[in-house]
């Protein structure tokens, strides 16, 4: 009698009694396919890509990336990819990234934020995005430690606004806080945006991303963080932080998961349907990707074993109606993405090996009505996307 992994990893348990085979088959927690993966095309090759973001940044209607690159911002046109260096600023090597139309003339722009020292600058498309400079602006140097932005709506007035985290303990005005910078109604007059903190000194740990959305029902947005830990001894833990009345305020902190190493992902989402804000969450200095069933936090399993999985995002890739969700692992070196029965229960399928990444995104690249993956390679020393099969 012994047991043995299959290929498609799940273990098996054999009895040999007089010679005869008998398999009694043990499947983990995750459910998974035989699937072939995702055809992948390469979009840059040659220097560490911490983040990727696409859209039609050059307005003829394809979608185009930017990426950051060895310490330049460099923009790929579709559907060759020509690529156009935006700023070559010494330093500005970007950990993360968000794009929309900042200033409202109907273009996307781009926004990067650099994790230490800190900085977030947004660098406005020109009208001939492929010949003239785009001009970059300081929208903030006083969050530090800044690893995750996300795009939002905090206080309601039909601007979107930025969330970052400014994990360092020092050199900061805002130390293992959590911060939102409030869009102005001129972005190209305001040197720099006002700036509040909803986790003031109650973020620490080194917190990563950012989830955002309206946890509790009230009506307001409210936001989650995870906090890896290490070298920090206050983290390996997920949270979210509930807004009130006046955004400006500090919020009210709500500790999801603890003893979670490696913590670093969290976005809320109503996972099985029950009308309750469930969190998707990756523990990517650590191992697994799990999910939160509300009120109590219970965790369930997608794939507990993925080594690494630092990128995390949470869409309906199918087109079915129910919240999925992807990542790529930098220790596993993979890509998958978890298919979601509309019930909570993942069906996990291998989009891509041999492959790192610390960011990415959903998006469709071809224009063909489904979600693609576009990942930004750090240790793979590219930027890549992977091509959905139509499923």
């Amino acid at each position: 009698m012994h047991f043995y992994r299959s290929p498609s990893r799940a273990w098996i348990l054999e009895f040999r009694p007089f010679g005869i085979v008998i398999g009694l088959i043990f499947f983990s927690i995750q459910l998974q396919t035989a699937s072939a993966e995702w055809k992948r095309h390469v979009v840059f090759e040659g220097a560490s890509n911490q983040t990727a973001i696409a859209g039609d940044f050059t307005k003829d209607g394809r979608p185009d990336v930017i990426t950051s690159a060895g310490g330049k911002t460099r923009l790929f046109v579709a559907p060759d990819w020509k690529e156009i260096i935006l700023d070559d600023t010494d330093g500005y090597r970007f950990i993360h990234s968000e794009t929309w139309d900042i200033d409202g003339d109907g273009d996307l722009d781009y926004i990067g934020a650099r994790y230490q020292p800190g900085l977030i600058v947004w660098l406005e498309q020109p009208d001939d995005p492929l010949n003239d400079k785009w001009l970059l602006r300081i929208i903030s140097e006083d969050l530090n430690g800044i690893h995750g932005v996300i795009q939002g709506d905090v206080d309601g007035d039909g601007r979107l606004d930025i969330l970052g985290t400014s994990a360092q303990p020092v050199k900061t005005k805002y130390p293992e806080s959590l911060v939102w910078l409030r869009a102005p109604a001129n972005p190209k007059s305001k040197t720099r945006w006002d700036a509040y903190s909803f986790a003031d000194r109650d973020a620490p740990g080194l917190t990563h991303y950012l989830g955002f959305g309206d946890v509790n029902g009230d009506g307001r947005p409210d936001a989650a963080s995870g906090a890896k830990g290490k070298p920090s001894p206050n983290g390996n833990y997920f949270a979210w932080w509930e807004a009130g009345k006046d955004p400006r305020e500090v919020w009210k902190k709500h500790m999801i998961a603890e003893g979670q190493i490696g913590a670093t992902n969290v976005h809320p989402a109503d996972v099985n349907r029950d009308d309750k804000v469930d969190f998707v969450a990756s523990r990517g200095h650590g191992q697994g990707v799990v999910w939160f069933e509300a009120p109590e936090w219970k965790e369930h399993g997608i794939h507990p074993t993925l080594k690494e999985p630092h990128s995390l995002l949470v869409t309906d890739m199918d087109g079915d109606g129910d919240l999925d969700a992807a990542t790529c692992a930098f220790g596993d070196k993979e890509a998958w993405w978890f298919e979601n029965d509309g019930h909570g229960r993942f069906m996990n399928h291998l989009v891509t090996t041999n492959q790192e990444a610390y960011d990415i995104r959903a998006f469709d690249m071809d224009l063909d009505g489904d979600l693609d993956l576009l990942i930004g390679g750090r240790g793979s020393n590219n930027v890549v996307w992977c091509e959905n099969p139509r499923l």
